[in-house]
């Protein structure tokens, strides 16, 4: 038994490695999600970035280690296409460059669209009030029309802006 103590030791030494780090994700102080070395991982960055499905090499330090692969179809011999992995590129990012794991909703007001909503309706009273001046001339009113060229033009120039 003495001989034997010996080697249980040595055999359980190397058995009691460090933890992985990992990244816990909590909501409300409640764990959402839990990623390690090895998961998939899609996140944006402070400043805008986003990695889609990316690999998670390693996490040291406060640093995440990522792997993201680009992936095409590539035409063979026979002219069908196969689906290949073309190449790789390795990301590092500290846990403070992250901004929002998954894609970060932008709820900012749509300028574009409201001014093509604009623009649409703008449009659409104009061509209103000219079926009513070619059905009834007495019941058109032309500030009505005014006010429908001028948000019609209100909302190309939204539209275009940037």
């Amino acid at each position: 038994m003495k001989t034997l103590l010996p080697v249980f030791l040595f055999i359980t030494v190397p058995t009691m490695a460090q933890q992985a780090d990992f990244i816990i994700l909590k909501k409300h102080d409640k764990t959402v999600a839990t990623y390690y070395s090895g998961m998939h991982i899609s996140f944006t960055s402070t400043n805008g970035a986003y990695l889609s499905d990316a690999y998670i090499n390693g996490i040291k330090n406060d640093t995440l280690y990522l792997q993201q692969f680009i992936i095409q179809y590539l035409p063979t011999n026979i002219g069908t296409f196969i689906i290949d992995t073309v190449g790789s590129y390795h990301y590092k990012y500290h846990y403070n460059q992250v901004a929002a794991i998954g894609r970060k909703v932008r709820t900012n007001f749509n300028l574009k669209g409201s001014g093509a909503s604009l623009m649409g309706g703008g449009a659409l009273l104009a061509l209103a009030s000219g079926i009513v001046f070619l059905a009834d001339k007495e019941k058109f009113n032309v500030p009505l029309l005014l006010a429908s060229v001028g948000l019609g033009t209100l909302g190309y120039f939204m539209a275009k802006g940037k």
